[in-house]
């Protein structure tokens, strides 16, 4: 989103904060709908006066918000303007510790679990209250950009400095969340800290023998930087049932839509449902030269062919959500004068349907065993990494979104999220939850 005036980066992400599981309050005409919502949050009678330490000015300071992000992407492993913060490595520490400080700076209570997610807390004045809680993640892929995942925690902190300047104080308290490794880079699990918050057992377990591609262990890793400590048990992660009562996550689209249609907001409706397939096949090698084309088994072409059954079994499901890729093909030995013996593939596939999903992925799974029949190869592994449900946004919030952007006079579209985020794995809490994407970020102006 282009930023061309001082509070368009936040102000729709106060809405959802305050929205996020109230009735709407922009019934009342000729009311600043700013002022409502704060007098409706905080408990204040919206047919009365503002509360005399409400300011009706309420703006983020933008240019001190793109200091802080541009200072953030300086700890990456590969030069500007890429960003590389793998999970638990020297950079991503000292990242964690740049925002810790900011949340410090902003008066907000700090803690951290045993896998490092960080939680910032601003104490409403009934803290007994379910909390409403924001946030994203800062771990970046290699030679990423500096915005993902970024401005939905530094805009968090900066969204509630703004607050505080304009002398709010809130009925339930805020909470910004730093999630702990929404990329798989290292580990290969997609939004672990999340996954862990909501509950994740299995994962839990898994966690205690997952090694790292330098046979590192998770556990070995998260301890040299200063997680989990002397325990194995990561049980402590877990979220209460009901400890928040609404979430929502700013971010970047990641995709093309709304910079060329020219919206400044996406107001996502649903998650799409990702699952992820690893895929192996075992065939004889041999010279390139000296094995005639009868007579072999080359794993390499079996791979190649099962790739085309995934786009055309994505192709034929009849829905522009379908997706699939196949992000990973390694040939084993990998010369170019020796037939493959063995290829491995890594295939994503997204759907908003999950039973959709499910069909492609069994489609998939018969096209493999036709291929290895077929090519007289072995279909060594075909395994189901992970399943994860679609989620669906609260309607509260989504109406606030679109009331928000309304009242700054922004253009908006309702979509889909294909790419998916830490507010898929929040939505399985029973909360109210959002996950709103802005875009053009990169043209970010005070």
């Amino acid at each position: 989103m282009c930023l061309r005036f001082s509070y368009s980066l936040s102000l729709p992400l106060l809405f959802l904060f305050f929205l996020g599981s109230i009735p709407s309050i922009l019934t009342q005409q000729n009311e600043d709908p700013t002022i409502k919502t704060m007098q409706d949050f905080s408990g204040y009678p919206v047919v009365e006066p503002p509360h005399p330490f409400v300011s009706n000015s309420l703006s983020v300071d933008a240019q001190t918000l793109q200091k802080q992000i541009d200072e953030l992407s300086t700890f990456s492993d590969t030069p500007a303007p890429s960003v590389t913060r793998i999970l638990y490595t020297e950079k991503d520490v000292l990242a964690r510790r740049f925002i810790k400080y900011l949340m410090g700076l902003a008066g907000l209570s700090v803690r951290e679990d045993a896998v490092g997610n960080i939680f910032g807390r601003w104490d409403g004045y009934e803290p007994e209250l379910a909390a409403v809680a924001t946030g994203s993640h800062i771990d970046a892929i290699p030679y990423s950009g500096k915005y993902d995942g970024v401005v939905g925690v530094l805009g968090a902190i900066e969204a509630i400095n703004a607050l505080k300047r304009s002398g709010f104080k809130p009925r339930r308290s805020l909470e910004i969340i730093l999630f702990t490794s929404e990329e798989p880079t290292r580990f290969g699990i997609g939004c672990l800290g999340s996954r862990l918050l909501a509950g994740g057992e299995a994962l839990a377990k898994a966690l205690k023998t997952t090694v790292d591609s330098q046979n590192i262990s998770f556990l070995d890793a998260a301890r040299s930087a200063g997680y989990a400590k002397d325990q194995d048990d990561l049980s402590s992660v877990f979220l209460k049932k009901g400890s928040y009562s609404a979430f929502v996550e700013l971010h970047i689209e990641q995709g093309p839509i709304l910079e060329e249609e020219g919206v400044s907001i996406g107001i996502v409706t649903a998650i799409a449902a990702p699952a992820s397939i690893k895929v192996d096949f075992e065939g004889n090698g041999g010279h390139a030269g000296a094995v005639l084309m009868p007579s072999r088994n080359d794993a390499g072409l079996a791979a190649a062919e099962l790739a085309l059954s995934v786009e055309k079994h994505v192709l034929e499901s009849g829905s522009i959500d379908t997706v699939g890729t196949v992000g990973i093909l390694e040939l084993h030995p990998g010369a170019i004068n020796s037939i493959p013996s063995k290829s491995h593939l890594e295939i994503d596939t997204r759907d908003i349907d999950e039973k959709r999903r499910n069909v492609i992925i069994e489609k998939i799974h018969q096209s493999a065993i036709a291929i290895a029949t077929k090519r007289k190869v072995n279909l060594s592994e075909f395994r189901i990494i992970n399943q994860d449900p679609p989620a669906l946004s609260e309607k509260s919030i989504i109406e606030a979104m679109e009331a928000a952007s309304k009242e700054l006079n922004l253009t908006q579209k309702f979509m889909i999220s294909r790419a998916y985020h830490d507010s898929l794995f929040m939505a399985s809490q029973d909360i109210s939850y959002g996950h709103d994407i802005y875009s053009m970020l990169q043209r970010l102006q005070p």
